[in-house]
């Protein structure tokens, strides 16, 4: 399937990071050389979670009041539509339960799971009421909230128009002051499944990135938590960079219909430039 040419469908970034990191989860490269798709690879728990949050924002009120409730109930069905797909035990337990709780977690979930609020944002105070929203009802931890917060935010500033360096400005003052660069980190970095151990360092594969296939290559080449810091750092990537259509085309043979219609419908809803010039403060 291909797509006209109107559809810039940047909203795949963190999608896009998640497939190509699939399959180095636990066979990590620590290289930025290697083929970016494979006929073999699959989406994980982080795109199917994108995408549930995705339709929890289409269905919710125009104030966002029940989006917590929207959440919740687009979790749940859409992990179990799609089992099988690397999710957490708690995550997995969280899923099937007929009363579903918070259970204070700082996984990075939270952060993989919550770019659709930084496209649904019109300001950086809503960006971080709508990814609280979808991210306490598991993940209600402060580091947890922060990690999604953070994501969500640099979303936000990019759709903005604000640039790579006053972004990176911002999420060093307000949330994660980083020290250090991927060559530094690189040979020692181990797997981190929480949001302290892998936000930060997929943050700056961002900050390190001249491009959206960079930002990438540079997110899998620490190793780690190969998948997700991918989607972390694809997510935002491409609200930066956009995306190239020969990738965007690569990515929906992916995806099945289903899953398909709702990134359509999540693009054409909210997938817009703002107009607002946000302060950094």
């Amino acid at each position: 399937m291909e797509l006209a040419e109107n559809n810039e469908l940047r909203i795949l970034g963190a999608i896009i990071g998640d497939i190509v990191g699939s399959r180095f989860e636990f066979k990590n490269l620590k290289s930025k050389n290697f083929k970016l798709f494979l006929p073999e690879l699959s989406f994980t728990d982080d795109s199917v979670m994108t995408i549930a949050i995705f339709q929890a924002l289409l269905c919710s009120r125009n104030d966002y009041s029940d989006l917590s409730e929207q959440a919740i109930k687009s979790m749940q069905s859409f992990g179990r539509k799609y089992p099988n797909r690397g999710y957490g035990s708690m995550f997995r337990r969280w899923i099937r339960s007929e009363k579903p709780q918070p259970y204070n977690s700082f996984g990075n979930g939270a952060a993989m799971r919550v770019s659709g609020c930084g496209y649904s944002a019109n300001s950086i105070e809503q960006a971080k009421l709508l990814s609280k929203a979808v991210t306490e009802v598991t993940h209600n931890h402060p580091e947890g909230i922060k990690g999604a917060e953070a994501v969500a935010v640099a979303i936000f500033l990019a759709r903005c128009g604000k640039t790579l360096t006053e972004i990176q400005d911002y999420i060093n003052q307000n949330y994660y002051p980083i020290s250090y660069t991927l060559d530094e980190i690189r040979d020692t970095y181990d797997f981190d499944v929480t949001c302290q151990g892998s936000v930060p360092q997929a943050f700056q594969a961002f900050f390190e990135s001249t491009s959206f296939e960079d930002a990438v290559r540079n997110a899998i080449s620490i190793g780690g938590d190969s998948d997700t810091i991918g989607a972390i750092t694809g997510s935002v990537a491409s609200a930066c960079y956009g995306l190239p259509k020969c990738i965007i085309n690569t990515t929906i043979e992916y995806l099945d219909k289903d899953l398909l219609k709702i990134i359509l419908d999540f693009e054409n809803k909210y997938d817009k430039k703002t107009n607002e010039t946000e302060p950094l403060l």
